[in-house]
């Protein structure tokens, strides 16, 4: 019996590889958070509320988190005109990852504990050497 073997690129090797890519950017977690949390939201609320945001970097943010269907801008053509942002039902389907998340951050704890040690193990090790 011959084995076929076919290579995978590292990033294919793990399926949940793309999924991280598209809800761990930088600023998608708080922006879909916040919008679940609050509902549908203008662009400048979601900036008062996500406050160490710049303009241009939630606007790239927003228009790629369109892009993927995780949320939906609506243009409302009044006089001035007004634009609101709120999480997609895909987006929303985020939330059972986000709340194990949450329920997980407990042990950030000892993920800074395990850090304070790691880090004096290198101090130490790197004097005797």
């Amino acid at each position: 019996m011959t084995e076929i073997t076919t290579e995978v690129a590292p990033e294919q090797a793990c399926p949940i590889a793309p999924v991280v890519d598209i809800v761990f950017s930088r600023w998608t977690t708080p922006i879909l958070w916040t919008l679940n949390a609050h509902g549908r939201q203008r662009f400048v609320e979601l900036q008062r509320r996500i406050t160490t945001i710049t303009p241009k970097v939630l606007t790239q943010r927003l228009r790629q988190l369109e892009r993927d269907g995780l949320v939906v801008r609506t243009y409302h053509p009044e006089v001035p005109p007004r634009v609101e942002y709120e999480i997609s039902d895909l987006g929303r389907s985020l939330a059972p990852l986000f709340a194990t998340l949450s329920e997980w951050s407990v042990n950030l704890e000892k993920v800074d504990e395990a850090r304070r040690d790691y880090d004096a193990r290198q101090q130490t090790s790197g004097r005797r050497a």
